[in-house]
């Protein structure tokens, strides 16, 4: 029951009961002729006696009334509010394991269901919080723990260089190509590590562009061309979309998509065997396929549906081939902002294909595409 009915309620029994007591007293006062109904010439005692009854039957009904009142009042209103005061306690104490229960359909129960909201987004942010902590301890420790690799081949290589151990024009081109690359890996783990505070803040830069698609993949296959020729790798490209198809997209985070695939295709080679990479683009309806597929190690089928989550490294991962563990999560974050949509595949000893689907740019529907790309953004940043 509401409350204003309960003390309404309440005002009317205060206001009724004196009433009726003494309304009684008075119509059976008219009928003996007396407002007390005592007999005429009655000895004091009598009347004495007769007052002493009326104002006793007052008090006890006075008292029973206002317990009675008081109980109802308490069990609506003061212990619900002792409940919401002990959890109102435990929030300041730092305990947001409690529930609160409170049934009923009067304001003070209204209440309880948003103090109730607000402990479990409390939890659920202080959750949220420690979650993000920890991800940032494990990646900054991932990181440190990777960097010492390149940086011990760097100070090894550049010592073999000041003393002369590199005593051949060959020898020497290797120790600088060497350290080049390596201080290259230490590049793309502070990238990924800059990258990571601009995921997890949902404030990655984008600068959308409408881009010819074959111009632009073709100017990207030839930079991964060039990374994996650096790192004796081939790269296989095809693009079977027609000359003046286009895309809106952003070319700079576009393109550390592709590189980050890359990568991680570098990492996960075969030891014993030349890495290959077919890079493929062909049209799919109103969508671009396209396909990264290498012939590395593969990922675990254990392994393989967790390949999107944040800081998640295989055991392959931890044991050799390093990294920090957000590469294909920026890769997927971007792709959703684009609006389109990321998958992996993989088996073992044989290799990994990363398939996209990305919406072309249709003429006359500019602005619809700039509202499916916001859309597919913004719904991945709630999910982020």
């Amino acid at each position: 029951m509401k409350l204003r009915y309960r003390l309404i309620i309440s005002f009317i029994i205060v206001v009724a009961m004196p009433l009726l007591m003494y309304g009684t007293i008075i119509i059976n006062g008219i009928r003996t002729g007396n407002e007390l109904g005592i007999p005429e010439n009655a000895p004091p005692p009598i009347v004495r006696q007769r007052v002493a009854d009326v104002m006793i039957s007052g008090v006890l009904i006075m008292t029973l009334t206002s317990a009675l009142l008081i109980m109802w009042i308490y069990q609506g209103i003061l212990r619900k509010i002792g409940i919401l005061v002990a959890g109102a306690e435990k929030i300041k104490e730092g305990d947001l394991d409690f529930s609160v229960e409170i049934k009923g359909k009067d304001e003070l129960s209204e209440l309880a269901v948003t103090f109730e909201e607000m402990r479990q987004r409390l939890k659920l942010d202080a959750q949220q919080r420690l979650a993000a902590e920890r991800n940032q301890r494990q990646l900054v420790s991932n990181i440190a723990h990777d960097l010492k690799t390149p940086l011990t081949a760097i100070r090894g290589y550049s010592e073999g260089l000041m003393d002369g151990v590199a005593d051949t024009p060959e020898k020497r081109r290797s120790y600088v190509t060497t350290i080049h690359n390596k201080a290259e890996e230490m590049d793309v783990l502070l990238n990924e590590l800059t990258a990571y505070s601009n995921l997890d803040t949902n404030r990655i830069p984008y600068n959308f562009k409408r881009l010819n698609i074959r111009t632009y993949f073709y100017d990207l296959s030839e930079e991964l061309r060039l990374d994996l020729g650096n790192r004796n790798g081939e790269l296989v490209y095809y693009n079977y979309v027609d000359e003046d198809a286009m895309f809106v997209a952003d070319p700079v985070q576009m393109g550390r998509v592709f590189h980050n695939c890359i990568d991680n295709s570098i990492k996960y080679a075969k030891e014993d065997e030349t890495l290959t990479l077919h890079f493929g683009i062909w049209p799919e309806g109103e969508f671009l396929h396209i396909e990264i597929k290498d012939n590395g190690i593969g990922i675990a089928p254990k392994d393989l549906p967790h390949v999107f989550e944040r800081l998640y490294r295989g055991d392959a991962s931890r044991t050799s081939a390093g990294g920090s563990g957000i590469g294909l999560s920026i890769v997927k974050k971007i792709v959703e902002d684009h609006g389109g949509g990321v998958e992996v595949s993989s088996r073992q000893g044989v290799g990994t294909t990363v398939s996209f689907k990305i919406k072309k740019f249709t003429p006359g529907e500019e602005k619809k595409s700039e509202q499916d790309t916001d859309r597919g953004r913004r719904r991945s940043n709630r999910r982020a």
